[in-house]
């Protein structure tokens, strides 16, 4: 187990040109595609190309470059990737870095998570949208194939359904196409800059942090620190590149993201010298909706760009969807959202797909572009919570910083840096709430509630403080090996074996012992009480063992890392196996089986459905969320599912859920009174006619 977990950070370490074209396809698809969006976005902010100056164009550039070099550049590449978890990057697995520091951190982690879901939502509809707006009005083979918005929102819907659609046959064949195209994006972005920077190289005087500063303060930028909205669109991809870390490794970011950030820079300042060469002319000033990134490109290139573009802009969709079900299956690991069905599509490493996750992001894109219809309507509203989400980034940034040896000072004053302008940022997207950016605020709320939910009902279960009995395993011993030795009760089965989690003094739960002893005695060789214990590192695969003593009472602690699939069954007879080898347990042959020299037994699997018994005395607020909690879990994947028990003997029994003052319901004898005609009091328990 050392070993792979030394290759895969040895892989994680290692730079190599296979390694950066997989970055490149990989990591940037969001920030990649925002050159189609952001001028076009700051160019409608400000009332038009005739209400733009090249002091405004100049300045725009520049808090472009600022903002990707004060926030891509310093705080994601340079400081963030360092905070990864055995190569693992993304606000979770900082969080499992930093969550034995404090317990109130969960909350930046839930937030962040939740924003970060919420905002991605957006990035597939808006990507895919402008690129298809690339196509409207443009001649190929004498016909206008896309010649009205309508036309590009119903051809945006179907990219995007048959996209969502091939998620559930694996995306490994089509993955391996993602580093070179994206290679040929780039390189096209440069080119087409560079061709139109070498008519004005005086632009490049925009990298003077000046015009960034005076475009801020200047009357002729109508929206004054609000432009800092439509700036922040060159960025959204940040979060994004932190969390693809474990994809790609750490040095291929570092080794990829000059040449990424010189080529989004130089097409850049392609579209503000050419927008400063047509702000005067009529032609364009008359144009709806444009779109400098496409205008720009001559006519003769104008539908290899698009068709660039519309690939350009399915990867980072596709890199969007993929990053959301990873992100969700940390935090369902994590017990931060209930679990979901999951699938592995193919035997590619990581290739994940969540049926629930890719529907409901389908719809709501689907919803997104029908409700917005225009590119630059998505943009207005685009990058409100990613906002949020950097800023949780930066709470937990600064715990991890207090656990490494830098200096102490100087990390305060770094975190305070981020936290000013991530919040200057966050006031100046402010805007956007009406403008749309309700859409993705209210999503990331519902997600919120369902972590709290989640999260505080557990809680709200597991708090012995309210009548909850725990019983020590130790006290039955006894008659455990008694059952377990009784001919006189039928064999129930071979290997008993009960998911619980086991508290200080051996202590479980009351319901486990009264399932095997009092409901229906069950004779069995072996208990076994197994917990699930998910650890701060991604891919542990380690477990411990005590017998009590006894060759009939076994505990099992499984230590799997957030990313690992939780095969409980897989991973039981692996350690029955290795503990007859040893010794610890005697061998079970089986007369019946088809299996030759058989030695390990049957198993049965014994899950505890919890019900929220009427008895249970809360204020309302905690009871609700313990209902809700408990209607999540119903709707959601099954215990069996989940612990990779489908193919298992399983058996679920319903225990009451009591919680709180419990209430005195007890009869009371009285005395039957003479007087009184029992015969005329209504019967309740009647049935009716």
């Amino acid at each position: 187990m050392q070993n792979s977990l030394d290759s895969k950070k040895n892989l994680h370490n290692k730079m190599s040109f296979a390694g950066i074209l997989v970055a490149l396809g990989v990591v940037y698809g969001d920030i990649g595609t925002s050159p189609m969006y952001t001028m076009s976005s700051l160019v409608a902010g400000n009332g038009g190309l005739a209400h733009i100056s090249t002091d405004f164009i100049l300045g725009s550039v520049s808090l472009i470059f600022w903002t990707l070099t004060i926030i891509t550049t310093t705080k994601y590449v340079l400081i963030a990737l360092r905070a990864d978890n055995n190569g693992e990057g993304g606000i979770f697995a900082l969080y499992t870095l930093v969550r034995k520091k404090a317990k109130w951190l969960i909350v930046p982690a839930m937030i962040g998570g939740a924003t970060f879901l919420s905002d991605g939502m957006m990035t597939p509809a808006v990507t895919v949208t402008t690129a298809v707006e690339g196509l409207k009005g443009l001649e190929i083979n004498h016909h206008i194939l896309i010649n009205s918005q309508h036309t590009v929102v119903i051809v945006t819907i179907v990219i995007l359904s048959v996209l969502f659609f091939i998620q559930r046959f694996g995306t490994e064949a089509l993955g391996r196409a993602f580093g070179p195209v994206m290679m040929v994006w780039f390189t096209s972005l440069a080119v087409a800059g560079l061709y139109r920077l070498a008519g004005d190289w005086s632009f490049l005087r925009a990298l003077n942090p000046y015009y960034a500063i005076k475009t801020l303060f200047s009357t002729e930028n109508k929206n004054g620190i609000f432009i800092l909205g439509s700036i922040f669109l060159a960025t959204t991809g940040a979060e994004a590149l932190y969390s693809d870390m474990g994809h790609v490794g750490r040095n291929n970011i570092y080794g990829s993201w000059p040449y990424v950030k010189i080529c989004l820079l130089i097409n850049y300042l392609g579209q503000a010298v050419w927008l400063n060469q047509v702000k005067g002319l009529p032609a364009y000033q008359n144009i709806q909706s444009l779109n400098p990134f496409f205008e720009m490109v001559p006519a003769q290139f104008r539908l290899a760009m698009t068709i660039i573009a519309t690939l350009a802009a399915i990867i980072a969709s596709q890199a969007l969807i993929s990053g959301s079900y990873t992100l969700v299956s940390e935090a369902t690991k994590l017990k931060l959202l209930p679990r979901l069905r999951m699938i592995y599509p193919t035997n590619f490493k990581g290739q994940l797909y969540i049926p629930a996750v890719n529907n409901i992001i389908w719809v709501l894109c689907i919803s997104i572009v029908l409700y917005f219809e225009t590119s630059e309507r998505m943009a207005g509203a685009y990058g409100l919570v990613i906002t949020i989400t950097m800023l949780m980034t930066t709470v937990l940034l600064n715990a991890w910083l207090s656990t490494t040896k830098h200096n102490p000072f100087f990390s305060k004053i770094i975190i305070a840096f981020f936290l000013a302008i991530e919040s200057i940022f966050l006031i100046s997207n402010s805007v956007k709430f009406f403008e749309g950016g309700y859409v993705t605020f209210t999503i990331a709320c519902i997600l919120i509630m369902i972590m709290i939910i989640w999260q505080y009902g557990e809680l709200l279960k597991n708090d012995n403080t309210f009548h909850r009995e725990y019983v020590s395993l130790l006290a039955y011993k006894k008659q455990l090996k008694e059952l377990s030795e009784d001919d006189s009760m039928p064999l129930y089965t071979t290997n008993l074996v009960y998911l619980t989690k086991i508290h200080d003094g051996y202590k479980v739960k009351k319901d486990i012992l009264y399932s095997i002893l009092d409901k229906r005695p069950k004779r069995a060789k072996v208990y076994w009480f197994v917990t699930v214990n998910v650890t701060d590192k991604p891919y542990t695969t380690a477990y411990s063992v005590d017998t009590f003593g006894t060759d009939y009472m076994v505990n099992v602690q499984l230590y799997l890392g957030f990313r690992m699939e939780q095969k409980v069954n897989f991973f039981l007879r692996q350690i029955v196996n290795e503990m007859m080898i040893k010794g610890e347990l005697p061998r079970q042959p089986q007369t019946y089986t088809t299996i030759p020299d058989r030695s390990v037994g049957d198993f049965s699997f014994v899950l505890i459905q919890e019900v929220l018994s009427p008895d249970t005395q809360l204020d309302n607020l905690k009871k609700n969320i313990i209902q809700a909690r408990l209607w999540m879990q119903r709707y959601t994947v099954a215990p069996a599912t989940w612990f990779g028990l489908s193919y298992s003997d399983v058996v679920v029994e319903r225990v009451p859920l009591t919680l709180g003052q419990l209430r005195s319901d007890k009869l009371r004898l009285v005395q039957r009174d003479p007087l009184i005609k029992y015969d005329d009091v209504e019967n309740t328990d009647e049935d009716e006619e």
